[in-house]
């Protein structure tokens, strides 16, 4: 199934990159997409993405062309779209049968991705999997039992994941397949003056905000996201968030900006209460470029294992960043190792469990402190 590129084409002139489904995962892709430009400068490079991420492309360097697909939308509806652009070459960056069968469908002659079950077919390369790559298992519960039974009080010592097993360089070495280098880059987002703009002009007002901070310009922005969409396993409890904004007043004097999605609406104004006030929610108000350009004018991010999490790094925002029931070595913001990220992680036994909610006592996130989340807010700050 494994083929070279076509001896009689080696430079392809028009190149699709079937781009991933979530947020955090399509900025995870930005090194590979950076590293595919660097060796085929000339080339067109078009990426096929999820209409609800559409805007993360803008004015990215590496890509010419943006290709979205709605919620729902027919597969066959999808390769018809692609059949009219006539490309030469296919990059294939998740694995899932869809995104392979869409690109087979489609006539596009050169098709390269992973190697998995059930799609190998619509492929004409299968990249065999990497040898540092580390499998994202979920635990049973009655293994996480077993685990918390025999560690009580400490962390079982597993084998320290090496860097090279980080999700980055599973779509660099996707790209490698085409002759690019698989050596890795920061991953790289990019907003420019006039969207900053506009989201000074609407967002940042004292009045359209509501805010009644005299002197407001001269406040630093601090964002904070306390929710996560992937399911209650990886949400920090609310209280201690609200711990946190009030102890980093004792630090200096901040304006945080709250982010989530249309369903955090209601929870973001409560949280302003909580936290007494000075808080300015902007949950379901902002596009996704939008968020970009709130993030980028932050100075930390707070926040769970969330997609604005990684748009923050990719920005160049110091993030300091929550996990439980996920792994930072293999998913966590920015270029493994980048000191100005702090990743607090969990020493529960049975962490991380890749599971959506816990199925015992939530020990991961209950044991991570207040203070050691403010003591990495002021050092991010200070840094």
């Amino acid at each position: 199934m494994e083929s070279h590129l076509q001896s009689s084409n080696p430079d392809p002139r028009r190149i699709l990159v079937r781009g991933t489904n979530w947020l955090g995962d399509a900025v995870m892709t930005t090194p590979a997409l950076l590293r595919l430009r660097e060796k085929f400068p000339a080339a067109h490079i078009a990426i096929l993405t999820p209409e609800k991420l559409r805007e993360l492309w803008t004015n990215h360097p590496a890509i010419d062309e943006t290709i979205s697909f709605a919620a729902g939308e027919n597969i066959f509806a999808v390769a018809k779209k692609l059949r009219a652009e006539n490309f030469d070459l296919a990059l294939v960056l998740p694995n899932s049968p869809r995104s392979a069968l869409e690109v087979f469908l489609a006539g596009i002659p050169q098709r390269i991705g992973c190697e998995r079950p059930w799609r190998n077919f619509f492929l004409t390369r299968a990249v065999a999997p990497r040898d540092h790559a580390v499998k994202m298992q979920k635990r049973s519960e009655s293994e996480i039992r077993q685990l918390v039974s025999e560690n009580p009080e400490s962390r079982i010592q597993n084998p320290e994941i090496p860097k090279l097993a980080h999700q980055i360089h599973e779509y660099l070495n996707l790209a490698a397949a085409l002759g690019a280098s698989p050596e890795p880059l920061a991953p790289q987002l990019f907003v420019t003056p006039e969207d900053i703009k506009i989201v000074d002009s609407r967002f940042l007002s004292p009045l359209r905000c509501g805010w009644d901070n005299a002197g407001f310009g001269t406040l630093p922005l601090m964002g904070i996201c306390p929710r996560a969409e992937y399911g209650p396993a990886k949400r920090w409890p609310i209280e201690n968030f609200v711990e946190v904004v009030r102890k980093t007043r004792e630090h200096g004097k901040f304006q945080w900006l709250l982010f989530g999605g249309k369903a955090d609406i209601e929870f973001g104004w409560e949280f302003n209460r909580l936290v007494g006030g000075g808080v300015c929610s902007l949950a379901g108000k902002t596009s996704l470029r939008e968020l970009m350009s709130l993030l980028k004018l932050c100075r930390v991010l707070l926040t769970n294992d969330t997609g604005p999490m990684h748009v923050a790094a990719a920005l160049g925002v110091p993030v300091v960043a929550i996990f439980g029931s996920t792994s930072p070595e293999l998913t966590g913001p920015g270029l493994p190792g980048d000191a100005r990220n702090f990743l607090i992680k969990s020493d529960a036994p049975c962490s991380p469990c890749f599971l959506r909610e816990c199925p015992i006592d939530f020990r991961c996130m209950n044991g991570i402190g207040v203070e050691q989340v403010v003591e990495a807010v002021v050092k991010s700050l200070n840094g």
